[in-house]
């Protein structure tokens, strides 16, 4: 497998879509060029060669009719590779990985990374500090240096490859996480209550799972000494709640909490009304109730 992209500057959207073809085909040969003869002989092409064909297996963006994405979004050269190769890449991203989850963690990096690079590659998004795609681009050589634009594609090339790791392997954390919580919360004899038996990602599974109803999430703190009851947002990423715990229980701690509560064993309730807690899970769920 021959592959090639482009020399000299590289931008966010070469980089992982260079990862991503490693994670699905392994070694491969690969070259940083803009030579006409060795972009024509190669297996696979990616942002140059003026070419945009996936059956040929060309995937560059950079022309007058780009391809775009259903919503009209353009594609940059990592929206393309992941779109065709990214759930093939995902079984060495996330070793283990079930087939019924590749399409939720395909989903999750499309929108999480893929497409914000898509757009600021192709400018029609603001690209603020901090922007993966700035920090990518920091890795090219600063005038002046010694490096070579190659070496400085390999240390980058780490850099995004790591990144694109820990993303796969945090959506699929999460989607075993969902699945966790939508079997415990058809169990629940309430609705407004779900109790979980281990600390874990639940408000995707809230929100994109339409558990309207729930109120309230009940689950054991990370050294078993304590277990939570936590309020739930009306929407995702918000501060607010549902049903905030009541204004009487707040900033108390201990026995005074206890007592406020009408439980034997509180811990706490935080003065923003958005989590209590208790020593035991019959205390914890009698908050909720």
């Amino acid at each position: 497998m021959r592959i090639v992209t482009h020399s000299g500057t590289f931008h966010a959207d070469d980089m992982f879509a260079f990862a991503v073809l490693r994670a699905t085909f392994g070694d491969f040969a690969f070259t940083r060029t803009r030579d006409a003869a060795s972009i024509t002989a190669a297996d696979l092409v990616f942002d140059v060669g003026g070419i945009y064909d996936p059956q040929q297996r060309r995937y560059d963006h950079h022309m007058r009719d780009l391809p775009r994405r259903a919503d009209g979004t353009p594609y940059s050269s990592v929206g393309l590779i992941w779109r065709d190769y990214g759930r093939a890449a995902l079984p060495r991203l996330v070793p283990g990985i079930e087939a019924d989850a590749s399409d939720a963690v395909w989903s999750d990096i499309d929108a999480g990374i893929v497409v914000f690079i898509d757009q600021a590659d192709n400018g029609v998004a603001a690209v603020s500090p901090g922007h993966l795609s700035l920090l990518i681009e920091a890795f090219n050589p600063a005038w002046g240096s010694a490096q070579s634009y190659d070496e400085a594609f390999r240390e980058a090339a780490g850099f995004a490859e790591g990144i694109l790791i820990r993303a796969c392997r945090q959506a699929y954390a999460e989607a075993q996480a969902m699945a966790l919580v939508l079997a415990a919360a058809g169990r629940a004899p309430d609705p407004r209550i779900v109790v979980l038996d281990r600390k874990l990602p639940w408000e995707k599974a809230v929100h994109e799972g339409r558990l309207d109803e729930l109120l309230f999430i009940v689950y054991p703190g990370e050294d078993w000494t304590a277990w939570y009851c936590r309020t739930v947002p009306p929407e995702p990423g918000s501060f607010g709640q549902r049903l905030a715990l009541p204004e009487s229980w707040r900033g108390l701690q201990d026995e005074a909490f206890s007592k406020a509560a009408g439980i034997p064993d509180g811990v706490f309730c935080h003065p923003g009304g958005f989590i209590g807690g208790a020593r035991s899970l019959e205390s914890t769920v009698w908050l909720a109730e």
